[in-house]
């Protein structure tokens, strides 16, 4: 039996309207521009002379382009998880404002179209990033979400990849300073994702979703892991002072906010209610905007 006969009948919401917001909501927006702004910042910085404006907004929408596609695969994907979830349960598949064919199919069409663009237009190593991204989020990240609680490991590697396509648009290269800024997009993450698993820890486990923050899982296994992780990313978003990359500015800034983030952090893995953990989500979300800002302002 077919997927969409085990979800049963499909049931369009009347008028286009309702139908171009579901669309809309596949490519998961506000998520899409934030790491789409991280990439454009990257350009920015990467490009060897004045910035190409032209090459910026092409690289931007480009990526843009990227993330909508492998958002809307993500939930063709996990149509039937997000089912089982309250938060999820609206999404346009399991409430059948759309079709797993129709979501498949312009999935595919938008990575398609954006990773061969990219490739045409910024070479080959562009390209591979690309590619790379839509590969390892769909078929490696995606599905191991219901075999190990260390998903979140392979998800933050595709997650990182915004400041390889900026530089690699940039400079057709990926030197030092760009595996620097894939490292503080990769550290970022893991309190990034304990934010959004505190706030959804029972939805996860009735979605079948495996998560360091179960309560099978000790409070000191979460906190010496949120640690480390938060200590790698204090020492990796200061290296671009090290490195050349940025001024003395930078380096104040970029101390000051990982010290901010680092002690909202410590909170949230120590006491794990749902509090704490959408105060850290919404630290991530502050964090990462304004260590990139502080990196195009002191840029050298």
């Amino acid at each position: 039996m077919s997927s969409e006969a085990r979800e049963g009948p499909y049931r369009p919401q009347p008028g286009p309207g309702e139908r171009l917001r579901a669309y809309l909501e596949l490519t998961k927006p506000r998520l899409a521009f934030l790491l789409v702004a991280v990439s454009a910042a990257t350009f920015f910085i990467a490009a060897p002379r004045a910035p190409r404006w032209g090459m910026l907004a092409a690289a931007a929408a480009l990526t843009a382009l990227l993330a909508f596609g492998i958002f809307a695969l993500n939930h063709y994907a996990e149509r039937e998880t997000d089912g089982l979830m309250h938060r999820t349960r609206g999404r346009p598949l399991p409430s059948r404002r759309l079709s797993p064919r129709q979501a498949l199919l312009f999935g595919a069409c938008l990575t398609a179209a954006a990773v061969g663009g990219i490739g045409l237009l910024f070479g080959i190593v562009a390209g591979a990033v690309a590619l790379f991204t839509f590969l390892s989020y769909i078929f490696v990240y995606t599905p191991l979400k219901r075999y190990t609680m260390h998903h979140t490991i392979l998800g933050a590697i595709s997650g990182a990849m915004p400041p390889l396509l900026g530089w690699a648009c940039a400079r057709a290269s990926l030197d030092l300073d760009a595996w620097v800024l894939f490292g503080v997009l990769f550290f970022w993450q893991f309190p990034h994702f304990l934010g959004i698993e505190l706030m959804y820890r029972d939805d996860y486990e009735r979605g079948g979703i495996r998560v360091i923050t179960a309560r099978h899982v000790s409070t000191a296994a979460v906190v010496v892991e949120m640690v480390l992780a938060m200590a790698l990313l204090a020492g990796v978003s200061i290296l671009p002072y090290f490195t050349g990359l940025a001024g003395q500015a930078y380096l104040v800034g970029a101390a000051v906010l990982a010290a901010a983030f680092f002690a909202v952090t410590a909170s949230a893995a120590a006491r794990r209610d749902q509090r704490s953990g959408r105060n850290l989500l919404r630290a991530s979300v502050m964090y990462l905007p304004l260590l990139f800002l502080a990196l195009v302002l002191n840029a050298r």
